[in-house]
């Protein structure tokens, strides 16, 4: 959970030194290796990636054309430009094509060997972000602002350790915790003082909304860590159970320079999610044992 805690202060501090620049031939190197090294602990940025590494294009009858970065481990290709660049707009280039930077990564590594071919391409202009996956090469890129990676820096763990993608924003509800909440609804309604009651009903469904978030946050890599809920949680009893969800949702709807400064370690790893989904106290009633393995359940 520290771990986590440290990266999105790191994520914090590379934002803050990088958000006004964005000098592409002066900057791109420091940039990439910064963030590698800063963010996602890389202790030798400078043999992990590579720069200005030459390829023979098709459409370029004499010399080489240069891609800005690689990364030979994860078999990501980078294309920078300048902050003043829009990513979706198409340039000029030396052969008299018109490309969006993302199309120029694409002409780059078609000249690549085949064992290096890029899984990845991002293009970047020090503010944004473009993530484009190779198995899916027309779908729309996934976007990251420069701005916002101090809470979404997961996003771009592909760099270095391609068996961990979290590239989605979107929550998604996971099959897992689909099958569990009709059975937990029920489960949960029968604790309340009278299950009748519409307003019970009301805090039941966001309770369930939130629990399902949970569920799919830790394994989509959202709180940062995998397993990240469970393994908190799992600490406490049935009798203890509830007290906890409550103090865990407010942390998750406070901004981490409002929160507590001596909460314990593992509560404040947890991010702060906007939007307004912890916002505001809700009903919860007692949790049994029968449901707290439900939401924990063994072997996980």
């Amino acid at each position: 959970m520290a771990t986590d805690t440290k990266q999105r202060q790191a994520a914090k501090a590379f934002v803050k030194d990088w958000l006004e620049k964005g000098y592409e031939k002066g900057e791109t190197a420091r940039f990439w290796m910064d963030l590698l090294g800063r963010v996602f602990g890389i202790t030798t940025p400078a043999q992990f990636i590579q720069f200005e590494i030459p390829v023979k294009t098709i459409l370029k009858e004499k010399g080489s054309d240069f891609i800005d970065g690689y990364i030979p481990s994860t078999k990501v290709l980078i294309e920078q430009k300048g902050s003043h660049v829009d990513l979706s707009a198409k340039y000029r280039q030396s052969d008299g094509q018109e490309l969006t930077p993302y199309q120029q990564g694409r002409r780059y590594a078609a000249g690549l060997p085949l064992s290096m071919a890029p899984k990845w391409i991002v293009a970047c202009n020090f503010t944004t972000f473009e993530v484009h996956d190779m198995e899916r090469p027309n779908d729309a890129p996934e976007v990251i602002q420069l701005a916002d990676l101090e809470k979404e820096y997961h996003r771009l763990s592909f760099l270095v350790d391609d068996t961990n993608v979290h590239l989605k924003k979107e929550l998604e509800v996971s099959i897992q915790a689909g099958e569990i909440v009709g059975v937990l609804y029920d489960k949960i309604l029968a604790q309340y003082k009278d299950p009748s009651n519409p307003e019970s009903q009301k805090a039941l469904n966001k309770l369930c909304v939130r629990l399902v978030f949970c569920l799919y946050a830790e394994d989509a890599g959202i709180f940062g860590t995998k397993d990240m809920f469970h393994d908190y949680m799992q600490q406490f009893e049935a009798k203890d159970f509830r007290k906890a969800l409550i103090e865990l949702f407010e942390v998750l709807d406070t901004k981490p320079e409002d929160r507590d400064e001596y909460m314990d370690e593992e509560l404040a790893a947890f991010p702060y999610v906007n939007g307004g989904m912890f916002a505001g106290e809700i009903e919860i009633p007692r949790i049994t044992d029968e449901i707290r393995n439900l939401i924990l359940p063994a072997g996980q």
